[in-house]
């Protein structure tokens, strides 16, 4: 599985990263045009992510403006449903309107901070990456 962990918090980074880097390749990025730049390499080399663990509060481009730009590149390329990469949205944020936009832009999942281990692990099961 290849995974991409966007987050500017550095031990939420280093922590999904360990977790993550268990399943396969893991890359990160640290705002939210770095992460798009990494899911449109990774889309040109035909190797693209599997999995997305996205923070809302990004700096220079929010998670909610990433994950609508992510779906709509791959609407573009005819990529849909299950064929489309898992974004699990990590943050800190639980107010109602954030939790709605990120499934409605087309999240998978929403695990709010702090998050554990075992948490991201069930999501990743959950999602059909064990």
């Amino acid at each position: 599985m290849k995974s991409l962990v966007v987050e500017d918090d550095f031990i939420s980074r280093k922590l999904l990263q360990k977790i993550l880097i268990g399943y396969g390749e893991c890359d990160v990025a640290v705002d939210g045009e770095e992460a798009l730049s990494a899911f449109d390499l990774a889309l040109a080399d035909e190797t693209p992510y599997q999995v997305i663990c996205l923070d809302i509060n990004l700096p220079k481009l929010n998670g909610q403006e990433v994950l609508k730009k992510i779906r709509a590149r791959e609407s573009e390329l005819g990529i849909e449903g299950l064929d489309g990469c898992r974004i699990i949205m990590t943050t800190g944020r639980d107010d109602k309107e954030s939790i709605l936009t990120a499934f409605r832009e087309g999240c998978e999942a929403y695990i709010r901070k702090p998050f554990s281990r075992a948490e991201i692990i069930a999501k990743l099961e959950d999602l059909g990456h064990e």
